[in-house]
């Protein structure tokens, strides 16, 4: 058995994406919060270590998943940035006013009976504001100067100067915003109770829980690759480049 009580667990799940499964059974954060060991979320979450790296362990020898052979750490960090946008921003965009139309359905229909919903519904239209706002200052400021950076590193340039002073501050605020849509979701599935469907809920209810479900997910390894791969990743670029 793999002992991996004092790795990260956003490492663990950077060398083998197929980990974050058993993470999210046990509610640890492995993309806002990757940061923490395998020991200290066990800690705070009172879970038996042991149990949990056997899962970790079978996980990685059984389970099969389309990103199985994908190994986003040894990337180029320009085709990096291409996948998360073209892949997540895209899923993003095109997602968005699909839910917001499921919601309001469910709302108007099963609102009365079911209040939280409003709630629900309220906190995925500001997900959905500050997402769209946060992914265009990626496109547009962040990304393009990871690309000058990879640029800059093939024709061996030094001293590459970025506009906003250096990559960390506009890293620092994306992860910042990461946070904010991580604990906005958290909120949305304890009100939601992990999108477990009630008894009098209709197949638009069904369909709506599946989507947001679904969502979450996705987002999860967004801010992963993010986190967790091309923004340390990016920092060590620049640092390069400017020595």
């Amino acid at each position: 058995m793999n002992n991996n009580q004092n790795a990260t667990v956003g490492t663990i799940v950077v060398a083998d994406y197929r980990t974050a499964s058993v993470f999210k059974k046990y509610g640890i954060d492995f993309c806002c919060n990757g940061n923490r060991t395998v020991g200290e979320a066990c800690r705070e979450g009172e879970i038996d270590a042991g149990i949990l790296e056997k899962e970790l362990e079978e996980v990685t020898k059984n389970s099969q998943s389309e990103i199985t052979g994908l190994d986003f750490k040894s990337w180029p960090l320009d085709l990096l940035a291409d996948y998360i946008e073209k892949k997540h921003h895209r899923y993003v965009v095109e997602q968005i006013p699909i839910l917001q139309g499921y919601l309001l359905k469910i709302c108007s229909v099963h609102g009365s009976r079911h209040p939280e919903l409003h709630e629900i519904r309220e906190l995925f239209d500001e997900c959905a504001a500050e997402l769209s706002a946060h992914m265009k200052k990626e496109e547009t400021l962040l990304f393009p100067f990871i690309r000058k950076m990879v640029t800059a590193k093939k024709g061996n340039t030094k001293g590459l100067a970025a506009p906003f002073g250096t990559v960390q501050n506009p890293i620092r605020m994306m992860m910042h915003e990461h946070d904010t849509e991580g604990n906005r979701f958290r909120k949305i599935a304890s009100l939601s109770n992990n999108y477990q469907i009630p008894p009098d809920g209709c197949n638009t209810y069904s369909v709506s829980f599946h989507l947001l479900n679904e969502f979450e997910d996705d987002l999860h390894l967004h801010i992963h690759l993010e986190n967790n791969i091309l923004f340390p990743r990016s920092i060590e670029m620049e640092n390069f480049l400017m020595t």
